[in-house]
């Protein structure tokens, strides 16, 4: 059983337009193969969909179901085309926890002052790729190095790690902490996208580790004073807290950000992202 797109456009003009002649005319082609494609489809389906008589065409019952689906699927098929063909028009920029941090409003004011006919999309998700695996974005925003080769990263910047705090903690009254200082303390992570490990720290004093998925809850156990965090500078823009105080780590190594993008697919404007990330990072 054979079913093509052109059918199914056929069946759904002829309703839509009431006539033969006038779907023939909606969709630029001839009377005649308007009736062949129609009938080609009730034959492929063995049914019959349309009622015919001299003064109009109405759809049977198994035609209006039919033309439900037809529907639906030519809805999917120019969705599909859409998101193909888009191209410069749209650029979709995944992040699983802080975006860009300070120069988040920054760069979403320059990009659409300096390309006005693409439009910049963020889009949180939180898997390991920020969306990018899962077709959710067409770059992203990564804060650890992408190991799989079907992909291609850049470094725009760096930014300082901050240890998270609750606001009573007696390491709050403190301008900056050390990594030996937490060692002793519970340290919340989210080892999926996370930029902290224990490997931060000796094998001898390393702190335990509490796991978690998502921001807001890092932020909520957090703000108990039961675990501590260790994030990048842009979690503090990003996610202000009540009850949660951010102090730099000065001894420890600064994250790289990173905008990663397929290898055999590269979006293309992603040169012209990196290159405006990269000048925000620098101060430009």
């Amino acid at each position: 059983m054979d079913v093509e797109l052109k059918q199914l456009r056929c069946l759904v003009a002829i309703v839509d337009e009431g006539t033969f002649t006038d779907a023939a005319i909606a969709l630029g082609v001839s009377q005649a193969a308007v009736s062949r494609s129609l009938a080609s489809l009730e034959r492929a389906l063995g049914v019959r969909l349309l009622r015919r008589t001299s003064r109009e065409v109405t759809p049977t019952g198994t035609g209006l179901r039919v033309m439900a689906h037809a529907r639906r699927v030519l809805g999917e098929v120019d969705g599909l085309v859409r998101e193909a063909t888009s191209g410069h028009a749209r650029l979709r920029m995944g992040y699983a926890w802080a975006a860009l941090g300070r120069h988040t409003p920054a760069f979403q004011r320059r990009w659409a002052a300096a390309h006005p006919g693409t439009d910049l999309q963020l889009v949180r998700a939180n898997s390991s790729t920020a969306g990018l695996a899962e077709g959710a974005c067409d770059l992203s925003v990564v804060r650890r190095p992408v190991d799989d080769r079907r992909f291609d990263s850049a470094i725009v910047g760096l930014e300082r790690r901050l240890c998270a705090v609750a606001a009573d903690d007696p390491l709050a009254r403190r301008r900056s902490v050390r990594l030996a200082e937490l060692s002793g303390r519970t340290l919340v992570v989210d080892r999926r996208t996370g930029t902290t490990t224990t490997d931060l720290w000796p094998p001898d004093s390393r702190p335990a580790i509490e796991e978690t998925h998502d921001v807001d809850d890092w932020l909520t156990v957090i703000s108990t004073g039961r675990c501590i965090g260790m994030t990048a500078e842009a979690t503090a823009h990003q996610y202000p807290r009540p009850g949660v105080v951010y102090r730099p780590v000065r001894d420890a190594e600064p994250i790289a950000v990173r905008l990663a993008w397929w290898r055999d697919d590269p979006h293309p404007a992603a040169q012209a992202a990196i290159e405006l990330l990269t000048a925000l990072y620098r101060g430009d």
